[in-house]
């Protein structure tokens, strides 16, 4: 079954996710290498992220200065964290049908 977008998918550039969470854009940059944050980078070599990923970048600015972990550390608990929601997603839709 073929799928057409009807729309351009929603993404923020690079600028526009560094001003809307506060962080430098080559901070932000680093991240999307290390993988701590989804990014999409064009032909012409902009980066591009999802509109979430401002959600992530202030995840991991707490984890940064609320506990001091380095950037290991910090994709370690972003990966256990959506483990978490993905458990508690499932908790919760089995109490629904039980």
């Amino acid at each position: 079954m073929a799928q057409y977008l009807l729309a351009r998918p929603v993404r923020l550039s690079l600028d526009t996710a560094a001003a809307r969470s506060g962080l430098h854009p080559e901070l932000i940059r680093r991240f999307v290498a290390l993988s701590l944050v989804d990014g999409t980078t064009d032909t012409h070599g902009r980066v591009w992220l999802a509109p979430s990923a401002v959600a992530t970048l202030a995840r991991i600015q707490r984890l940064r200065a609320g506990l001091s972990l380095n950037y290991a550390a910090i994709g370690l608990v972003l990966d256990l964290l959506d483990r978490i929601d993905v458990l508690e997603a499932q908790v919760r839709s089995h109490r629904r049908w039980t």
